[in-house]
């Protein structure tokens, strides 16, 4: 099969769904840089909660990432298992928030001087 001949406009949501999941993985990344000894993948709401206590620990002030982890964590599961009802807009927007949130993780990151950043 061509890839590059093929019409994939049935597999656009792929897009949205590694964006979610690179979010999770910067998450993690900052949680285990930060001092957090287990990273689970059982309630990566939970995931965000003790991000943003972490980075209140260390008196990080810039919680804007938080923000965007949240709204890309709340379509992960429409996305993974419904995904043919995400409109094209919401696709949009998810691949819209993913590159913020890892734009402000690899800034976090590095304010925070954590290793390998």
């Amino acid at each position: 099969m061509d890839l590059l001949e093929e019409d994939l406009t049935e597999y656009r949501f792929s897009s949205a769904l590694l964006g979610i999941h690179g979010a999770i993985s910067y998450c993690d990344a900052l949680r285990i840089g930060l001092g957090h000894e287990k990273v689970s993948s059982d309630d990566h709401n939970k995931a965000a909660d003790d991000l943003k206590s972490l980075l209140v620990s260390r008196n990080f002030v810039n919680q804007k990432g938080i923000g965007h982890l949240e709204k890309l964590l709340s379509k992960k599961n429409r996305v993974a298992y419904a995904a043919e009802a995400t409109r094209e807009d919401e696709i949009k927007l998810i691949v819209q928030n993913a590159e913020r949130f890892a734009a402000w993780a690899e800034a976090a990151g590095r304010a925070l001087k954590i290793e390998g950043w």
